[in-house]
């Protein structure tokens, strides 16, 4: 008895690699500033980003990418490090991102801050219908005296 795997186990693996595909997709347009990343969204997208706050609909995603933009010159992602995870029609992503702030400062320095971030995607068929995002907003670290006091030995 050799084990084969059934047609409904391939078409789900099929579609969760698909899935994956469409977020890396999104990454990639992200960081070569290609706005056709908005393609990739539902209308009615519900979007959540620490201190941006929760919104819905493309329009919040546009507003995001102005209001953001406009502190960030270019923003990379270390896609191939990604650790991704998907679970039905979720994809996790746990990865580490940087850039160059509107003032020239690269990030993240590597000792306060690494970059590292963590993006929940929920699809509603090929479209992303749902991205929330978990990172520090404080690409530069320029809050230190929220934490990084206790960090000083004493």
């Amino acid at each position: 008895g050799v084990m084969r795997q059934s047609n409904m186990d391939v078409r789900i693996i099929m579609e969760k690699d698909d899935l994956v595909e469409l977020v890396v997709k999104y990454f990639e347009k992200v960081d070569a500033g290609d706005p056709s990343y908005l393609d990739l969204f539902s209308e009615d997208v519900d979007f959540f980003f620490p201190k941006f706050g929760q919104a819905k609909g493309k329009n919040a995603l546009v507003e995001f990418g102005n209001r953001i933009g406009s502190s960030l010159n270019s923003i990379w992602h270390d896609i191939d490090g990604f650790q991704i995870t998907t679970a039905g029609n979720k994809v996790i992503v746990e990865g580490q991102e940087g850039g160059v702030m509107s003032d020239g400062t690269s990030w993240p320095d590597n000792t306060v801050s690494t970059g590292r971030f963590c993006s929940v995607f929920e699809f509603s068929g090929k479209l992303i219908s749902r991205m929330y995002v978990y990172v520090d907003p404080d690409f530069p670290s320029r809050d230190l005296q929220r934490i990084s006091v206790l960090s000083d030995g004493k």
